[in-house]
């Protein structure tokens, strides 16, 4: 079981920039950025996998955002550039058992990833 809190949400303008930071508790697991706006379903963001660092990416963030992890310290980190109205939602990073892959799954249940963090609030409004 790991434990995850993200920060680093916040009001930004349209084009504008923002970094999401996840500290986890222990290493081990694939890693993944969801988020969530009002009356609509999770969806996935972005992911990392555990063994080698695989990431993956929804096209609608693809060439904006990039995923990295800092295994020194059990962050993982979400820059998130070029910053559109449309990204405003709560975002959550979360964590699954998958220590020996290298590529992850971008998908809430087929991922299997069972431990969630608080979330935090991106607004992007002019």
């Amino acid at each position: 079981q790991v434990h995850l809190v993200e920060s680093g949400g916040g009001l930004v303008q349209p084009g504008g920039s923002l970094r999401l930071s996840c500290a986890a508790s222990s290493s081990g697991y694939v890693i993944g950025w969801f988020r969530q706006a009002p009356g609509r379903e999770r969806e996935g963001v972005s992911c990392i996998a555990n063994n080698g660092g695989g990431t993956n990416y929804a096209d609608s963030v693809k060439g904006r955002f990039t995923i990295s992890r800092d295994r020194a310290d059990n962050m993982i980190y979400l820059q998130m550039d070029n910053l559109k109205s449309e990204d405003t939602a709560v975002y959550y990073c979360a964590a699954a058992w998958g220590s020996w892959t290298t590529t992850c799954i971008l998908d809430r249940e087929k991922g299997h990833y069972l431990n969630w963090g608080q979330g935090t609030q991106v607004t992007v409004s002019s």
